[in-house]
């Protein structure tokens, strides 16, 4: 398997691809890639119930870049042919970091190089997308970044109340 270079041009999520922000999908820059299309998991690597799924994306046509602010939509106009799975949460399409206030969380970027288009519908889930890519895989690489919330901070004259 060929190495791909993954960039997501941060290494602490912008608010804006987050739950305090727009939720916005990030672009990702994809260096060495030679196959034909492109597929992305995002996973939350310290969820407290192992590893979440926030997005998967499949039958990217390569490029050198995943754009950003994709629509929370199973069949996407743009990039053409390209579609998104259900996540985690229940909903197709990206959504960002939203660790529990006070924490902060690894989130792993995998992206996968294809030698055809996976035969899935709009919408499929994590288990089914890892069934559908075993034998289409040529290349990968993956990268990581971080996001934390800070604590809620409660008034001091409640924190005495308290003691």
């Amino acid at each position: 398997m060929d190495p791909l270079t993954v960039i997501p041009g941060f290494a602490v999520f912008p608010v804006e691809h987050t739950c305090d922000g727009a939720d916005r999908s990030p672009a990702i820059t994809v260096l060495g890639g030679r196959a034909p299309y492109l597929a992305l998991v995002m996973e939350d690597l310290d969820a407290p119930w192992g590893a979440y799924t926030h997005w998967i994306l499949w039958n990217v046509p390569a490029a050198e870049r995943l754009p950003g602010g994709l629509p929370a939509e199973g069949t996407l106009s743009e990039p053409a042919g390209a579609m998104q799975g259900t996540n985690d949460f229940g909903t197709v399409g990206y959504r960002g970091p939203c660790p529990q206030r006070g924490e902060s969380h690894r989130f792993l970027f995998r992206v996968y190089g294809l030698g055809r288009p996976l035969d899935l519908p709009p919408g499929a889930d994590r288990v089914a997308f890892g069934r559908a890519i075993g034998d289409a895989i040529r290349e990968y690489g993956e990268a990581v970044a971080a996001y934390g919330r800070a604590a809620e901070t409660v008034p001091e004259e409640e924190d005495a109340c308290r003691s």
